[in-house]
């Protein structure tokens, strides 16, 4: 085991309640969707780990299909953890989209979820992960079945803890009652889509989790890139959308629609206030005590220490967030 990480970590950042659990995270969480999963990635993804850590990040978010193939962030991160001290680490992984072929590698049956957490800690090299998710809603499991599976998995010794990922409010609602009436284990952290061009969760989701006492993890806090103002003066070649084919139709569309228009304002809302685009866009996010953490992805050391200073930015003021409120409506 590594014994030179910041002896200071801790105390660098504010960690937050998870609802009304026991458990803390930081407000910045670290995600493994897609670069730091890639083949040939792994020397940066160790890198980018021992930073974040070094930082008191202690949280490590992965699912059962992520990296490029499927499953090798699992891998990547499975043989750093190695070196790093498991016991004050929280590790995330899920399960709930497409992870192999046939009936059983798929959705929300008890089935696969026993089945692939099982083999997410085998390439995780773990007993067990602090949080499981249950990644999607399932149309055609029963709600009991699949909530069941949660509860048996906490049993099982193989996850400390529990959630579900792109709940709609009402899914939401259905799950943690049908935990609430069988005494299973709760819902202890919900993982939804949200950020300054998405707030349906401020509408349909937000107020039942603080009710419920479930925290919660924004993922996609950048929107896929575009609150970093990246694509402001075009479509970087090597950005995401630039590898598309019909990048360039994305972006003239979204010029079309007045996105970037709002962009360059929110840009130099951040700009005054000493801040980044991609800074303000996850301070805007922490500015609700009902947000636990918002989930990063980066692929250079140099997008992590950016992201890392929005969770020790002084918060914004009402002022500010009338502003931004003023410009995401497209007002004078």
């Amino acid at each position: 085991m590594s014994t030179d990480f910041a002896p200071d970590r801790y105390t660098k950042m504010p960690y937050r309640r998870c609802g009304r659990s026991g458990l803390v995270l930081p407000p910045v969480s670290v995600g493994f969707w897609q670069s730091l999963g890639e083949v040939g990635m792994e020397d940066v993804c160790r890198k980018v780990c021992y930073a974040a850590f070094d930082a008191g990040i202690t949280h490590f978010d992965l699912a059962n299909n992520y990296g490029s193939p499927p499953g090798n962030s699992e891998l990547v991160v499975g043989a750093i953890l190695k070196d790093m001290p498991r016991d004050e680490l929280i590790i995330s992984t899920k399960a709930g989209f497409t992870m192999w072929s046939g009936p059983y590698g798929d959705w929300g049956s008890k089935k696969y979820l026993v089945a692939s957490l099982d083999q997410s800690l085998k390439r995780l090299g773990l007993e067990y992960v602090d949080i499981f998710y249950h990644h999607r809603p399932d149309p055609n499991t029963p709600l009991e079945e699949t909530m069941a599976a949660l509860d048996l998995i906490v049993k099982q010794g193989k996850a400390l803890y529990v959630g579900v990922s792109n709940y709609r409010g009402p899914e939401f609602c259905a799950a943690a009652e049908t935990i609430r009436a069988h005494g299973w284990s709760p819902l202890t952290i919900h993982q939804p889509r949200y950020n300054m061009l998405d707030r349906w969760a401020e509408a349909d989701l937000l107020a039942h989790t603080a009710r419920v006492g479930t925290g919660v993890i924004a993922f996609s806090p950048l929107a896929k890139g575009v609150l970093t103002g990246r694509y402001l003066n075009g479509l970087p070649a090597d950005s995401r959308q630039g590898k598309q084919g019909t990048g360039r139709q994305w972006w003239d569309q979204q010029e079309a629609a007045g996105l970037w228009s709002k962009v360059r304002r929110l840009e130099a809302l951040a700009r005054n206030r000493g801040l980044t685009m991609a800074q303000l866009a996850l301070v805007w996010l922490l500015r609700d005590p009902r947000v636990t953490s918002v989930l990063i992805g980066v692929s250079r050391l140099e997008q992590l220490q950016e992201n890392i200073a929005a969770a020790t930015a002084p918060p914004l003021s009402n002022d500010e967030v009338a502003a931004i409120e003023t410009i995401l409506r497209n007002q004078a």
